[in-house]
């Protein structure tokens, strides 16, 4: 069987960097690195009696690890803006409990910067922001901020189809 459908002589995976990150209808801006989605299920194991064989195994509890976005320092404030609804410095009544909470969508590009895969994420927020950097006058380094985003799930969308190559 083709590992792709509709471009049957195409045997290489897509390729890693080229990505998009959508969150309130708007693409990040000068977005770097996106960790990878992990979904982990626990193993209960129970054994039934008067059975020698060993413990059965069964799925438990499933846990979605947490994703980190990366951006090159802008004026773009979207990381900054989000991170601020969680821990606003105005104390706890100033927090926005309607909206610190997004979802996102993940979308991958071939080539030819068709759309060959996309994954909706739900009910994100910041548990971590890093707004600048170690600072190294010696270094020439892209200053990078950072999010890391709590979520509840997340599904692949399945109405991005498979793209015509040419």
């Amino acid at each position: 069987m083709a590992r792709f459908t509709v471009n049957s002589t195409r045997f290489d995976p897509y390729l890693g960097y080229k990505f998009k990150i959508k969150w309130d209808g708007q693409y990040v801006a000068a977005l770097n690195k996106c960790s990878a989605l992990k979904r982990t299920t626990e193993v209960t194991t129970w054994h039934e009696a008067g059975d020698a064989s060993g413990p059965r195994q069964i799925p438990g509890k499933s846990k979605y690890d947490a994703i980190t976005l990366e951006s090159g320092v802008t004026h773009d404030t979207a990381f900054e803006d989000w991170a601020n609804k969680v821990n606003n410095f105005q104390g706890d009544p100033a927090m926005s409990l309607a909206t610190f909470r997004k979802d996102i969508t993940i979308e991958i590009y071939n080539h030819q910067g068709a759309k060959v895969l996309a994954y909706n994420v739900f009910r994100c927020w910041v548990s971590e922001y890093q707004a600048l950097p170690q600072l190294d006058a010696s270094t020439s380094a892209v200053m990078i901020s950072t999010i890391k985003l709590e979520n509840e799930g997340w599904v692949r969308d399945t109405a991005v189809a498979e793209p015509k190559e040419t």
